[in-house]
């Protein structure tokens, strides 16, 4: 599988794991647990989630998936707003890590911007580093403007990455964000790379996954991994679902399609707001 690195040193895969939404029902468990195991084996090492999903429950069935495996991982989870004190930060992380059954998070990530100043958030992250509870922090639904003062701050400019919503029907990021992190050497983690699986399946991504005998969303998942500097997370909830995302790490677009797929999902020709799910 291709990687890539933080501006640290750390490579990861270009294709990881997300969890929004799994370990909310009990009747899944087993099967979503399968998944996230598969996914591992599969090279897929880098799993993200956060405190938020299901309030902590997807934390618990992540730390259960990763029984045996978590030094194989690269764990990636995430603080709320309303925890991102000096102190606050602490104690999120202290909770999260309980609940993963691992002693420390690869990379935290303060899930969005709220009321606390990043001098407080980064002195918690800083805390949290040096304690060996995280190796790295980040920031996640951070625009350019953020990212400026972010590192403008004492300490910021140790930031390691921006999680952000980006997929062919959400490609704000290019005009100015995605630039940025690439000048300062930062990978853009794309959350909800294929919409959920809201993008239209007929048209243009119908007809190239038609012509290759795949599925329309892989050609989708596949144009995101095809972008520079950018790590996809989709979730997916079974064995088939994880198949079917690492199968389209494997499809290289040709110049012809990703100018279809320019056409009909047209880059951005100014500044949007960055948009968030």
């Amino acid at each position: 599988m291709r990687s890539i690195s933080f501006p640290q040193g750390d490579t990861v895969p270009v294709l990881g794991q997300g969890t929004w939404m799994m370990g909310e029902k009990a009747e899944r468990r087993r099967e979503e647990i399968a998944a996230l195991r598969l996914g591992v084996s599969l090279g897929m090492t880098l799993v993200d989630t956060a405190e938020m999903y299901g309030e902590g429950a997807t934390e618990t069935l992540v730390g259960e998936a990763l029984d045996g495996l978590r030094d194989q991982v690269f764990l990636v989870s995430k603080v709320y707003p309303h925890n991102a004190s000096r102190r606050g930060v602490v104690a999120a992380c202290e909770r999260s890590l309980k609940r993963l059954r691992t002693d420390r998070l690869d990379l935290y990530l303060l899930h969005w911007r709220g009321g606390e100043p990043f001098e407080e958030t980064i002195a918690g992250f800083e805390a949290l580093r040096e304690a060996g509870k995280i190796r790295h922090w980040g920031v996640s639904n951070l625009d350019t403007d953020d990212m400026d003062e972010l590192f403008a701050t004492p300490g910021g400019n140790a930031c390691a990455t921006d999680q952000v919503l980006y997929n062919l029907s959400r490609r704000g990021p290019e005009y100015d964000l995605a630039p940025w992190l690439a000048e300062h050497g930062l990978p853009m983690m794309a959350y909800s790379p294929i919409e959920q699986g809201r993008l239209p399946t007929k048209g243009v991504l119908g007809d190239i996954a038609k012509a290759r005998h795949v599925e329309p969303l892989q050609i989708a998942l596949a144009w995101v991994l095809s972008r520079p500097g950018v790590i996809a997370i989709p979730k997916a909830g079974t064995e088939a679902h994880v198949r079917a995302n690492r199968a389209a790490h494997d499809i290289v677009l040709t110049e012809q399609e990703l100018a279809l797929l320019d056409h009909h999902f047209e880059a951005p020709s100014r500044k949007r707001p960055l948009e968030m799910i």
